[in-house]
């Protein structure tokens, strides 16, 4: 099974903005934003990784699964305030590079693997997982039944997953859905939604909470961070760029105003 070319790009975009992520000003607006400074490319606050190592129940010895590591977070302040063990699992090379740094700078009290990994055919053996985690990883990828296919061969009968996803509303008008389309991530659009891509895949809800308010707060956060340093960060793209980047952050706070668009935390574990 081998990346569609969408998502070779996507993987390529992402290694550039984990070559920027070490930039103090982008630093800077990370923290303002997410509350870290780990080059973070999924919008996981503090809070929110608080309530996924609660869900997941993260302590010495758990054995914890981050798809789409990038590099590094949450899956590394997890691991860093819980002592589980830690594998992480992403395809853009930048990031694991950085994540694979910045666990050995941490000092981490568990065990800590960082392996380059396609989320749709992952190199484990089955069930060996007590916990798995992704934060807005789905919305990036083309093939979201097969990643959940594979998230659930790899954990245990007794465990659980946390992820966090951008989706787009059903039902909308034309213009509507246009408008959300063209603000979301690139792949959030789907036929499915996600408890029937779930349910296809063996595993249940347990819980599911709606981050779409925290989610717009977030966007204003970043769009007002990223205008405040426009003078350090215009130079990085262009003022071009930079303008029409805050004009879609604009248009996404508008969507998520008008609640054409949904951030969601789901808890799952396998079914039966």
């Amino acid at each position: 099974m081998s990346l569609t070319l969408q998502e070779l790009a996507k993987r390529d975009d992402f290694d550039a903005q984990y070559r920027q992520g070490h930039l103090a000003v982008v630093r800077a607006v990370e923290r303002a934003v997410c509350g870290c400074d780990y080059g973070a490319t999924s919008w996981a606050t503090q809070g929110e990784a608080g309530q996924i190592a609660a869900a997941l129940e993260l302590a010495p010895g758990v054995r914890l699964l981050e798809i789409g590591a990038g590099s590094g977070w949450p899956s590394l302040y997890l691991a860093g305030r819980s002592g589980c063990d830690l594998t992480l699992a992403d395809l853009p090379l930048e990031g694991i590079r950085i994540a694979a740094g910045r666990a050995v700078a941490d000092r981490l009290a568990g065990a800590c693997l960082a392996v380059a990994a396609d989320a749709a055919q992952l190199p484990f053996r089955d069930g060996c997982f007590d916990a798995l985690n992704h934060s807005d990883v789905l919305c990036c990828l083309v093939r979201k039944r097969e990643v959940l296919a594979e998230c659930r061969r790899v954990v245990r009968p007794a465990g659980r997953m946390a992820f966090s996803v951008i989706y787009i509303l059903p039902g909308l008008s034309a213009a509507d859905h246009a408008r959300a389309v063209e603000t979301a991530p690139e792949f959030a659009d789907m036929d499915a939604d996600y408890p029937t891509l779930l349910a296809a895949t063996g595993w249940a809800i347990r819980r599911r909470h709606d981050l779409t308010a925290e989610f717009r707060a977030s966007c204003i956060r970043k769009l007002d961070a990223e205008e405040g340093l426009r003078g350090e960060l215009e130079p990085l793209t262009g003022a071009a760029d930079f303008d029409a980047r805050q004009a879609r952050m604009r248009r996404r706070i508008a969507v998520l105003e008008q609640r054409h668009m949904r951030r969601e935390l789901f808890i799952v574990e396998p079914a039966g």
